[in-house]
């Protein structure tokens, strides 16, 4: 995983994102949509490619977005992923597990619960730790990081992820916020700054997109 150079007070542009579509939501990332933005599209030889909902690269071999559903599918065939981090309680679908099994894609599933309360929200360390774990292992690269809408909990992941690259906490917010926007929870901000990241070696310097 390639990381930016300096120290805990170098802020870093956000840059590097791909993003295929962001939302509103009238509630968290369970909650129904106010404002939907049209998906942006790729197109190939058999048709339009959809990403799904708030689909952006963290970084290379490392990918973020809200639940993927069937029409998404070919679209993720083109990442060549070899994992898929999970970060909801729920049981995966039918249809998305098939299609991992399909195409040999394996399923992390780290159990944190959605709220509607914001100040009601506890976000497991422990459960983060053992997620940014998986995250940093390249034999699980290319990754996808998902939960529902791809806002509070990949937020909070990624944001974790963005310390240990010795983002500054303003990037780290600021990147936040912008899959979170009016959504965002002081909470979350709370634990990302929190976050002790003194168990953790050093990501490596860069990781593969291929499965080869």
């Amino acid at each position: 995983m390639r990381l930016p150079n300096g120290d805990l007070s170098t802020c870093h542009p956000l840059n590097n994102s791909v993003t295929g579509s962001a939302s509103s939501s009238s509630e968290d990332d369970g909650g129904s949509l106010e404002e939907t933005y049209s998906p942006v599209t790729l197109v190939d030889n058999e048709g339009l490619l959809v990403p799904p909902l708030n689909f952006a690269m963290v970084d290379y071999g490392v990918f973020r977005s809200g639940f993927p559903d069937t029409a998404n599918f070919a679209f993720l065939q083109t990442l060549g992923l070899r994992s898929i981090i999970y970060l909801c309680p729920e049981a995966y679908p039918e249809a998305n597990v098939e299609f991992l099994n399909a195409n040999g894609i394996r399923l992390f599933q780290f159990a944190i619960e959605g709220s509607k309360e914001p100040p009601m929200v506890n976000i497991p360390e422990e459960t983060i730790r053992e997620a940014l774990k998986a995250v940093l292992d390249e034999k699980n690269h290319p990754l996808l990081i998902h939960c529902k809408r791809g806002k509070h909990r990949t937020g909070s992941l990624v944001g974790c992820l963005r310390k240990l690259q010795k983002w500054c906490l303003t990037s780290i917010f600021d990147e936040y916020q912008r899959y979170a926007a009016e959504k965002a929870r002081v909470s979350d901000l709370r634990f990302m700054e929190l976050f002790d990241i003194s168990g953790f070696k050093q990501p490596p310097a860069s990781c593969s997109h291929s499965k080869n």
